[in-house]
């Protein structure tokens, strides 16, 4: 699928200095959509998805996980019908998890400015980047990537 089919299909737009033509690429492994992360669920054995968890199917318009720093652009979820489910219900001890989810067939997440970017079937996390910010005296901050 390309960036201007993925666009048609969930009604999302992208900015105009992104090539509509080119593949959206589905990747099976970690990934980096500006400050989110993509992680395989079970690299993560210190982050747990409760039994209990509510999960939601990944409705046609979409979901909106993060928006940018400031108000800026969003970072949506899209698939077929039926096919992804998501729970924010997540224990993370380091806060950084916004959602976790479930796909049997690709996902895409879809960013004005980054364009798509495709997940592989399996389970997997979103998180957001930090980054080591300035020293303090107490020792290295860390800060989170905005995008």
């Amino acid at each position: 699928m390309n960036l201007a089919e993925l666009l048609d299909r969930t009604g999302l737009d992208a900015l105009d200095h992104l090539e509509r033509e080119l593949s959206v690429p589905v990747l099976d492994g970690l990934q980096a959509q500006g400050d989110l992360l993509v992680l395989p669920l079970a690299m993560l054995g210190t982050i747990t998805v409760p039994t209990r968890a509510r999960w939601h199917p990944v409705p046609p318009e979409g979901v909106e996980l993060l928006r940018g720093a400031a108000g800026g652009n969003p970072h949506t979820l899209v698939s077929d019908r039926d096919t992804c489910r998501w729970s924010p219900a997540v224990h993370d001890p380091l806060g950084l998890t916004i959602a976790a989810f479930e796909n049997t067939a690709p996902a895409f997440l879809v960013h004005p400015e980054h364009g798509g970017s495709g997940v592989a079937p399996g389970r997997w996390l979103v998180r957001r980047q930090q980054e080591r910010g300035a020293a303090r005296s107490s020792g290295p901050r860390r800060v989170l990537v905005a995008d």
